[in-house]
Protein backbone atom coordinates (compact mmCIF):
# COMPACT_ATOMS: atom_id res chain seq x y z
CA UNK A 1 0.00 0.00 0.00
CA UNK A 2 1.27 3.41 -0.94
CA UNK A 3 0.58 6.42 1.20
CA UNK A 4 -0.43 9.92 0.27
CA UNK A 5 -2.98 11.54 -1.99
CA UNK A 6 -2.39 11.78 -5.74
CA UNK A 7 -4.10 14.32 -7.95
CA UNK A 8 -3.87 12.97 -11.46
CA UNK A 9 -2.64 15.43 -14.06
CA UNK A 10 -5.16 17.08 -16.39
CA UNK A 11 -4.84 19.51 -19.22
CA UNK A 12 -4.88 23.14 -18.33
CA UNK A 13 -8.16 25.04 -18.47
CA UNK A 14 -8.78 27.35 -21.39
CA UNK A 15 -6.05 29.97 -21.64
CA UNK A 16 -6.72 33.22 -19.83
CA UNK A 17 -8.27 36.04 -21.84
CA UNK A 18 -5.99 38.67 -23.33
CA UNK A 19 -5.93 41.97 -21.50
CA UNK A 20 -9.10 43.91 -22.21
CA UNK A 21 -8.86 46.84 -24.58
CA UNK A 22 -10.27 50.21 -23.68
CA UNK A 23 -13.44 49.40 -25.60
CA UNK A 24 -14.92 45.91 -25.92
CA UNK A 25 -18.33 44.51 -26.84
CA UNK A 26 -20.95 43.52 -24.29
CA UNK A 27 -24.17 41.67 -24.99
CA UNK A 28 -24.43 40.86 -28.66
CA UNK A 29 -22.17 43.35 -30.36
CA UNK A 30 -23.02 46.59 -28.56
CA UNK A 31 -19.86 48.62 -27.82
CA UNK A 32 -19.34 49.41 -24.14
CA UNK A 33 -16.60 50.48 -21.77
CA UNK A 34 -14.40 47.70 -20.42
CA UNK A 35 -16.20 47.40 -17.11
CA UNK A 36 -16.80 43.99 -15.50
CA UNK A 37 -19.71 42.08 -16.93
CA UNK A 38 -22.76 42.00 -14.71
CA UNK A 39 -23.43 38.34 -13.94
CA UNK A 40 -26.29 36.95 -11.87
CA UNK A 41 -26.92 33.36 -10.83
CA UNK A 42 -30.04 31.54 -9.67
CA UNK A 43 -29.69 28.38 -7.61
CA UNK A 44 -32.49 26.12 -6.39
CA UNK A 45 -30.31 24.72 -3.58
CA UNK A 46 -27.71 26.16 -1.18
CA UNK A 47 -24.40 27.15 -2.76
CA UNK A 48 -22.75 24.54 -0.52
CA UNK A 49 -24.47 21.75 -2.48
CA UNK A 50 -21.97 19.82 -4.64
CA UNK A 51 -23.18 20.67 -8.13
CA UNK A 52 -23.99 24.31 -7.51
CA UNK A 53 -20.82 24.88 -5.51
CA UNK A 54 -18.74 24.30 -8.65
CA UNK A 55 -20.64 26.97 -10.59
CA UNK A 56 -20.37 29.34 -7.65
CA UNK A 57 -16.63 28.67 -7.34
CA UNK A 58 -15.99 29.43 -11.02
CA UNK A 59 -18.04 32.62 -10.98
CA UNK A 60 -16.36 33.75 -7.76
CA UNK A 61 -12.96 33.23 -9.39
CA UNK A 62 -14.02 35.36 -12.37
CA UNK A 63 -15.19 38.05 -9.97
CA UNK A 64 -11.89 38.01 -8.09
CA UNK A 65 -10.04 38.42 -11.39
CA UNK A 66 -12.10 41.53 -12.06
CA UNK A 67 -13.83 40.08 -15.14
CA UNK A 68 -17.34 40.22 -13.69
CA UNK A 69 -19.50 41.53 -10.92
CA UNK A 70 -21.44 38.69 -9.37
CA UNK A 71 -24.67 38.35 -7.42
CA UNK A 72 -26.74 35.26 -6.77
CA UNK A 73 -29.92 33.91 -5.23
CA UNK A 74 -29.94 30.47 -3.59
CA UNK A 75 -32.74 28.17 -2.43
CA UNK A 76 -35.03 29.57 -5.12
CA UNK A 77 -38.20 27.49 -5.41
CA UNK A 78 -39.23 26.35 -8.88
CA UNK A 79 -42.37 28.44 -8.56
CA UNK A 80 -40.23 31.56 -8.06
CA UNK A 81 -37.60 30.82 -10.69
CA UNK A 82 -39.25 32.71 -13.54
CA UNK A 83 -39.77 35.78 -11.37
CA UNK A 84 -36.13 35.88 -10.26
CA UNK A 85 -34.94 35.47 -13.85
CA UNK A 86 -37.02 38.45 -14.90
CA UNK A 87 -35.77 40.58 -12.04
CA UNK A 88 -32.14 39.96 -12.93
CA UNK A 89 -32.80 40.59 -16.63
CA UNK A 90 -34.66 43.81 -15.86
CA UNK A 91 -31.78 44.94 -13.64
CA UNK A 92 -29.36 44.82 -16.55
CA UNK A 93 -27.52 41.53 -16.08
CA UNK A 94 -25.32 40.71 -19.07
CA UNK A 95 -25.28 37.01 -18.18
CA UNK A 96 -27.66 34.92 -16.09
CA UNK A 97 -26.48 31.49 -14.96
CA UNK A 98 -28.44 28.73 -13.25
CA UNK A 99 -29.97 25.25 -13.47
CA UNK A 100 -33.40 24.81 -15.01
CA UNK A 101 -34.00 21.06 -14.82
CA UNK A 102 -37.41 21.51 -13.22
CA UNK A 103 -38.38 24.75 -14.98
CA UNK A 104 -37.27 24.28 -18.59
CA UNK A 105 -40.34 25.73 -20.28
CA UNK A 106 -40.61 28.80 -18.06
CA UNK A 107 -36.89 29.57 -18.25
CA UNK A 108 -36.81 29.37 -22.04
CA UNK A 109 -39.86 31.62 -22.28
CA UNK A 110 -38.16 34.28 -20.16
CA UNK A 111 -34.94 34.07 -22.18
CA UNK A 112 -36.86 34.62 -25.41
CA UNK A 113 -38.34 37.81 -23.96
CA UNK A 114 -34.89 39.26 -23.14
CA UNK A 115 -32.88 38.76 -26.35
CA UNK A 116 -30.10 41.15 -25.26
CA UNK A 117 -29.35 39.07 -22.15
CA UNK A 118 -27.16 35.98 -22.32
CA UNK A 119 -28.39 32.88 -20.48
CA UNK A 120 -26.20 29.91 -19.53
CA UNK A 121 -28.26 27.20 -17.90
CA UNK A 122 -27.74 23.66 -16.66
CA UNK A 123 -30.15 21.63 -18.76
CA UNK A 124 -30.73 18.17 -20.21
CA UNK A 125 -32.01 19.68 -23.45
CA UNK A 126 -30.68 21.62 -26.43
CA UNK A 127 -29.80 25.33 -26.70
CA UNK A 128 -32.65 27.62 -27.67
CA UNK A 129 -33.08 30.75 -29.76
CA UNK A 130 -30.11 33.10 -29.99
CA UNK A 131 -29.26 33.56 -26.32
CA UNK A 132 -30.08 30.40 -24.33
CA UNK A 133 -26.95 28.24 -23.97
CA UNK A 134 -26.83 25.05 -21.94
CA UNK A 135 -24.21 23.15 -19.97
CA UNK A 136 -24.04 19.88 -18.09
CA UNK A 137 -21.72 17.96 -15.79
CA UNK A 138 -20.10 15.61 -18.28
CA UNK A 139 -17.62 14.10 -15.82
CA UNK A 140 -18.22 10.55 -16.97
CA UNK A 141 -14.49 10.23 -17.72
CA UNK A 142 -13.22 10.82 -14.16
CA UNK A 143 -16.21 8.79 -12.92
CA UNK A 144 -14.94 5.82 -14.93
CA UNK A 145 -11.45 6.31 -13.51
CA UNK A 146 -12.57 6.44 -9.88
CA UNK A 147 -14.77 3.43 -10.63
CA UNK A 148 -11.61 1.53 -11.53
CA UNK A 149 -10.18 2.41 -8.12
CA UNK A 150 -13.35 1.31 -6.32
CA UNK A 151 -13.49 -1.96 -8.25
CA UNK A 152 -9.94 -2.72 -7.19
CA UNK A 153 -10.55 -1.76 -3.55
CA UNK A 154 -13.77 -3.63 -2.74
CA UNK A 155 -13.37 -6.83 -0.74
CA UNK A 156 -17.02 -7.86 -0.62
CA UNK A 157 -17.54 -7.12 -4.33
CA UNK A 158 -20.63 -5.13 -3.34
CA UNK A 159 -20.83 -1.39 -3.94
CA UNK A 160 -23.75 0.81 -2.89
CA UNK A 161 -24.79 3.83 -4.97
CA UNK A 162 -27.10 6.59 -3.75
CA UNK A 163 -28.22 9.28 -6.18
CA UNK A 164 -30.55 12.27 -6.12
CA UNK A 165 -32.82 11.85 -9.15
CA UNK A 166 -32.57 9.38 -12.02
CA UNK A 167 -31.90 12.05 -14.63
CA UNK A 168 -29.22 12.00 -17.36
CA UNK A 169 -26.81 14.16 -15.35
CA UNK A 170 -26.75 11.56 -12.58
CA UNK A 171 -27.30 8.42 -14.64
CA UNK A 172 -24.31 8.91 -16.92
CA UNK A 173 -21.93 9.29 -13.99
CA UNK A 174 -23.23 6.18 -12.26
CA UNK A 175 -22.99 4.10 -15.44
CA UNK A 176 -19.44 5.29 -16.11
CA UNK A 177 -18.45 4.48 -12.52
CA UNK A 178 -19.96 1.00 -12.80
CA UNK A 179 -18.25 0.41 -16.14
CA UNK A 180 -14.89 1.45 -14.67
CA UNK A 181 -15.32 -0.84 -11.68
CA UNK A 182 -16.30 -3.78 -13.88
CA UNK A 183 -13.27 -3.21 -16.11
CA UNK A 184 -10.93 -4.24 -13.28
CA UNK A 185 -13.27 -6.49 -11.29
CA UNK A 186 -15.91 -8.39 -13.30
CA UNK A 187 -17.35 -9.86 -10.08
CA UNK A 188 -18.44 -6.56 -8.54
CA UNK A 189 -22.17 -6.01 -8.00
CA UNK A 190 -24.10 -2.81 -7.36
CA UNK A 191 -27.02 -1.65 -5.26
CA UNK A 192 -28.60 1.51 -6.72
CA UNK A 193 -31.20 3.81 -5.21
CA UNK A 194 -32.42 7.38 -5.71
CA UNK A 195 -33.70 9.55 -2.89
CA UNK A 196 -35.68 11.89 -5.22
CA UNK A 197 -34.14 14.98 -3.67
CA UNK A 198 -31.15 17.16 -4.46
CA UNK A 199 -30.46 17.96 -0.83
CA UNK A 200 -31.61 15.59 1.88
CA UNK A 201 -28.52 14.27 3.73
CA UNK A 202 -30.53 12.33 6.37
CA UNK A 203 -32.46 10.45 3.68
CA UNK A 204 -29.26 9.68 1.75
CA UNK A 205 -27.62 8.50 4.95
CA UNK A 206 -30.45 6.10 5.80
CA UNK A 207 -30.42 4.68 2.27
CA UNK A 208 -26.68 4.11 2.65
CA UNK A 209 -27.07 2.30 5.97
CA UNK A 210 -29.50 -0.12 4.30
CA UNK A 211 -26.93 -0.96 1.62
CA UNK A 212 -24.10 -1.32 4.10
CA UNK A 213 -26.27 -3.74 6.08
CA UNK A 214 -26.54 -5.82 2.88
CA UNK A 215 -22.78 -6.07 2.53
CA UNK A 216 -21.64 -2.99 0.62
CA UNK A 217 -18.10 -2.09 1.65
CA UNK A 218 -17.81 0.95 -0.66
CA UNK A 219 -20.44 3.65 -1.14
CA UNK A 220 -20.77 5.91 -4.18
CA UNK A 221 -21.69 9.30 -2.72
CA UNK A 222 -23.58 11.15 -5.42
CA UNK A 223 -25.39 13.06 -2.64
CA UNK A 224 -24.41 14.51 0.71
CA UNK A 225 -25.08 12.14 3.62
CA UNK A 226 -23.64 9.01 1.98
CA UNK A 227 -20.08 9.62 3.13
CA UNK A 228 -21.33 10.27 6.66
CA UNK A 229 -22.86 6.81 6.72
CA UNK A 230 -19.65 5.27 5.35
CA UNK A 231 -17.55 7.02 7.97
CA UNK A 232 -19.83 5.89 10.81
CA UNK A 233 -19.72 2.27 9.64
CA UNK A 234 -15.99 2.27 8.92
CA UNK A 235 -16.15 1.58 5.19
CA UNK A 236 -14.92 3.49 2.15
CA UNK A 237 -16.74 6.00 -0.03
CA UNK A 238 -16.30 7.59 -3.45
CA UNK A 239 -16.84 11.33 -3.85
CA UNK A 240 -18.64 13.04 -6.70
CA UNK A 241 -18.22 16.55 -8.19
CA UNK A 242 -16.24 17.92 -5.20
CA UNK A 243 -13.38 16.63 -3.06
CA UNK A 244 -14.57 15.99 0.50
CA UNK A 245 -11.60 13.87 1.61
CA UNK A 246 -10.54 16.46 4.20
CA UNK A 247 -13.97 16.18 5.85
CA UNK A 248 -13.85 12.37 5.95
CA UNK A 249 -10.21 11.37 6.54
CA UNK A 250 -9.59 7.70 5.88
CA UNK A 251 -12.97 7.30 4.19
CA UNK A 252 -12.82 8.82 0.68
CA UNK A 253 -10.78 6.57 -1.59
CA UNK A 254 -11.17 8.98 -4.50
CA UNK A 255 -13.44 11.48 -6.19
CA UNK A 256 -14.50 12.46 -9.69
CA UNK A 257 -14.25 16.25 -9.77
CA UNK A 258 -16.09 18.79 -11.90
CA UNK A 259 -14.52 22.12 -12.83
CA UNK A 260 -16.81 24.85 -14.22
CA UNK A 261 -14.08 27.39 -14.95
CA UNK A 262 -13.71 26.47 -18.63
CA UNK A 263 -17.48 26.75 -19.17
CA UNK A 264 -17.81 30.07 -17.38
CA UNK A 265 -14.73 31.58 -19.01
CA UNK A 266 -15.93 30.63 -22.49
CA UNK A 267 -19.22 32.44 -21.89
CA UNK A 268 -17.45 35.54 -20.53
CA UNK A 269 -15.10 35.65 -23.52
CA UNK A 270 -17.99 35.29 -25.97
CA UNK A 271 -19.99 38.09 -24.38
CA UNK A 272 -17.02 40.44 -24.22
CA UNK A 273 -16.25 39.70 -27.87
CA UNK A 274 -19.85 40.40 -28.81
CA UNK A 275 -20.44 36.94 -30.30
CA UNK A 276 -22.32 35.05 -27.59
CA UNK A 277 -24.81 32.64 -29.14
CA UNK A 278 -26.97 29.73 -28.09
CA UNK A 279 -24.71 26.68 -27.96
CA UNK A 280 -24.10 23.51 -26.02
CA UNK A 281 -21.26 24.04 -23.53
CA UNK A 282 -21.22 20.40 -22.46
CA UNK A 283 -17.82 19.67 -24.00
CA UNK A 284 -16.13 22.10 -21.60
CA UNK A 285 -16.78 19.62 -18.77
CA UNK A 286 -14.62 17.00 -20.51
CA UNK A 287 -11.14 16.29 -19.21
CA UNK A 288 -9.70 17.56 -22.51
CA UNK A 289 -10.79 21.09 -21.57
CA UNK A 290 -9.92 20.81 -17.89
CA UNK A 291 -13.57 20.38 -16.97
CA UNK A 292 -13.03 17.16 -15.06
CA UNK A 293 -10.32 15.43 -13.04
CA UNK A 294 -9.88 12.61 -10.57
CA UNK A 295 -8.18 12.53 -7.17
CA UNK A 296 -7.21 9.28 -5.44
CA UNK A 297 -5.98 8.41 -1.97
CA UNK A 298 -3.32 5.79 -2.67
CA UNK A 299 -3.15 4.86 1.01
CA UNK A 300 -6.65 3.37 0.72
CA UNK A 301 -6.03 1.49 -2.52
CA UNK A 302 -4.26 -1.73 -3.45
CA UNK A 303 -0.69 -1.42 -4.73
CA UNK A 304 -0.54 -0.47 -8.39
CA UNK A 305 -4.07 0.92 -8.62
CA UNK A 306 -3.00 4.54 -9.11
CA UNK A 307 -0.65 3.56 -11.94
CA UNK A 308 -3.44 1.68 -13.72
CA UNK A 309 -5.79 4.65 -13.40
CA UNK A 310 -3.10 7.02 -14.63
CA UNK A 311 -2.51 4.82 -17.67
CA UNK A 312 -6.22 4.78 -18.53
CA UNK A 313 -6.42 8.54 -18.06
CA UNK A 314 -3.57 8.94 -20.55
CA UNK A 315 -5.56 6.86 -23.03
CA UNK A 316 -8.59 9.09 -22.55
CA UNK A 317 -6.63 12.31 -23.00
CA UNK A 318 -4.78 10.84 -25.97
CA UNK A 319 -8.01 9.93 -27.73
CA UNK A 320 -7.31 6.20 -27.51
CA UNK A 321 -10.19 5.39 -25.16
CA UNK A 322 -13.69 6.82 -24.93
CA UNK A 323 -15.96 6.46 -21.93
CA UNK A 324 -19.52 5.61 -22.90
CA UNK A 325 -22.18 8.23 -22.18
CA UNK A 326 -25.21 6.27 -21.00
CA UNK A 327 -28.12 8.42 -19.82
CA UNK A 328 -30.46 5.54 -19.04
CA UNK A 329 -31.47 4.91 -15.44
CA UNK A 330 -28.98 2.52 -13.80
CA UNK A 331 -30.35 -0.57 -12.07
CA UNK A 332 -29.14 -2.70 -9.19
CA UNK A 333 -27.35 -5.88 -10.21
CA UNK A 334 -27.95 -7.78 -6.98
Amino acid sequence: MKSGTFRLSRRALLSAMAAAAAVVSFGFGTPAQADPLKVSAIYTVPVEQQWVSRIHKALTAAKERGDISYEFSENVANTDYERVMREYAENGSNLIVGEVFGVERAARKVAAQYPETAFLMGSSFAPDGDNFSVFDNFIHEPSYLVGMAAGAATKSNKIGMVGGFAIPEVNRLMHAFMEGAKSVNPDVEFMVTFINSWYDPPKAKEASFAMIDKGADIMYAERFGVSDAAKERGILAVGNVIDTAADYPGTILGSALWHMEATVDHAIEAIKAGNFKAEDYGKFSYMEFGGGSVVLDASLLPEGTVAKVEAKQAEILGGKFSVTVNDEEPKSSM
